[in-house]
């Protein structure tokens, strides 16, 4: 059994979020909470998700309060003996459909698209690893509905840290992100977003923090 703790801080609002992890042969059972599961809640269930998962197969999530089911199937095709990796996800509350499609083409190349049935939405994302180590990813997407680009740069430390840098040309979002992976203490990410349309440009500052455990149970 695995658990998982995640606090999110804000200058203004801050929350926090629990997974337990049930291992059940080739299955997992998850239960994910709230900190508004436990404190100030109309009722226990309050903030619980119930999770069904088969690995690299099918994810099946039950939101109990909101009495909406979400599922996704996973699955991999060849095509040009090259692997495709697909996933299937259907939201019945949102009534959203989404196809996503990844195809690695090299160790350095690899090419996302993110279909969005109904609707037509279609976002196409290249992502390129540059470099022996291939520490330094480019990632431009390019929103085909939207007729809009969108970039992203990240850079692989050594010791763990990385570093990425986002940029949304239809909102002008800015973005800074830095995180720290430690086997011992956890995850920390710390991100600021700033809207270059505004005048006045105001940080949004956000912490985040994970630890994952076992739980001898």
């Amino acid at each position: 059994m695995k658990g998982m703790v995640k606090a999110r801080y804000e200058p203004e609002n801050s929350s926090a979020a629990a997974v337990i992890t049930i291992p059940a042969g080739d299955l997992q059972l998850k239960t994910s909470v709230t900190d508004a599961t436990l404190f100030n809640a109309p009722a226990l269930y309050h903030g619980l998700v119930l999770s069904l998962e088969k690995p690299s197969c099918f994810a099946l999530h039950y939101d109990v309060p909101k009495k909406d089911v979400r599922f996704q199937f996973m699955n991999t095709v060849s095509v040009f003996e090259k692997p495709i990796n697909l996933t299937y996800t259907h939201a019945r509350g949102d009534n959203l459909t989404t196809l996503d499609g990844s195809l690695v083409v090299d160790p350095a190349n690899k090419v996302s698209v993110n279909y969005e049935f109904g609707s037509g939405n279609c976002r196409v994302k290249y992502a390129y690893a540059h470099g022996e180590l291939r520490r330094t990813v480019f990632e431009p997407c390019y929103d085909i509905s939207k007729n809009a680009w969108d970039f992203a740069v990240s850079n692989q430390c050594k010791g763990g840290d990385s570093i990425k840098a986002t940029y949304h040309t239809t909102t002008k979002l800015l973005g800074l992100e830095w995180n720290r992976d430690s086997s011992i203490n956890g995850s920390f990410k710390i991100s600021a977003s700033m809207n270059l349309a505004e005048q006045k440009i105001d940080p949004k500052i956000v912490a985040e923090s994970t630890w994952n455990f076992g739980l001898g149970l």
